[in-house]
């Protein structure tokens, strides 16, 4: 059960620490407190893994792509199959543009910490229906993925919460608090990634962020722009693809270091508006009219370990 790329080892590696991670949670209490942090880590890389492995699968097996699908499910906190209506079928389809149902500028077109650290919540209260949707599209056309569906659902949710019945402490600790940072560390960078970009622009759609070691402990997360104009390329080719159009990308939307950028624009900024996004090319909430240039992708087809 080889990946297809070598890098994926890393990515069955820290499936596998955290997997272990929360074993010794659970079985030492006394330090558990203190791996909160780690299994906080290892849920948001969980999601990432989920996000990477729908757009490139990482075996050549169905069942085994299946099988990672429903491992990252328990600790993202969120399962895995919804990245398909909601990303690949949605936001890669419109990116952040009208019709987009995680849209930056729902509640406000302003960028502040009110806006932004509200904006998980609205977008996953849009993002319901779509899933709804689509779950209840499996069931009538396609039985397989529907089971497996229904798979992670259960792992999700109803193991969960049954365990959670027998020791609730445990339970928060190890599960519920990583699971919760995990969605909603990933939903905010979302909106960080795409506040204030052009959605119509080839080159300007996206914000990215260049960190080495947030790209080494994101899978590459951070290289955006070159994720949305290459969604099926695998995670470990972002770097490459990143240089070669980078020249192409505005400036204001490279971004070295999230951390900087972060203090600017949520402490800087309450002095200085200078410090905050400023709006690169045309604004999300206001589409092409009829003959100019539009380059909105189609989406990000459904992936077969789905």
């Amino acid at each position: 059960m080889k990946p297809r790329y070598a890098a994926d080892y890393r990515t069955i590696l820290w499936l596998s620490m955290a997997a272990a991670n929360v074993v010794v949670m659970w079985m030492m209490p006394s330090i558990r407190g203190w791996l909160v942090p780690v299994a906080c880590y290892f849920a948001l890389a969980a999601g990432v893994i989920a996000h990477n492995h729908n757009h490139s699968p990482t075996f050549k097996n169905r069942t085994a792509n299946d099988l990672l699908n429903h491992v990252a499910t328990i600790f993202y906190g969120f399962a895995a199959f919804n990245w398909i209506p909601t990303h690949n079928l949605n936001h890669h389809k419109f990116q952040n543009a009208p019709g987009d149902a995680t849209i930056t500028w729902r509640t406000s077109k302003k960028h502040n910490a009110l806006v932004a650290f509200t904006y998980p919540f609205v977008s996953m209260a849009y993002q319901a229906p779509l899933i709804d949707a689509y779950v209840k599209e499996a069931k009538k056309k396609r039985p397989q993925q529907y089971r497996s569906i229904m798979i992670q659902l259960f792992i999700c949710w109803v193991l969960p919460i049954a365990v959670t019945l027998v020791d609730w402490r445990a339970m928060v600790a190890c599960v519920w608090i990583p699971r919760f940072f995990s969605l909603y560390t990933i939903i905010y960078f979302n909106y960080g990634q795409h506040v204030h970009c052009d959605p119509y622009s080839k080159w300007n759609h996206s914000r990215t962020f260049t960190g080495k070691a947030l790209n080494f402990l994101l899978f590459n997360n951070g290289l955006h722009t070159a994720h949305h104009l290459k969604a099926g390329a695998h995670w470990s080719t972002l770097p490459k693809l990143h240089a070669e159009i980078e020249h192409h990308i505005d400036p204001s939307l490279v971004v070295p270091s999230f951390w900087t950028w972060f203090f600017k624009c949520y402490v800087l900024a309450l002095f200085s508006p200078k410090f905050g996004t400023q709006q690169v090319g045309r604004p999300a909430h206001e589409p092409p009219g009829a003959g100019e240039e539009s380059n909105l992708p189609l989406g990000d087809p459904e992936p077969e370990a789905a």
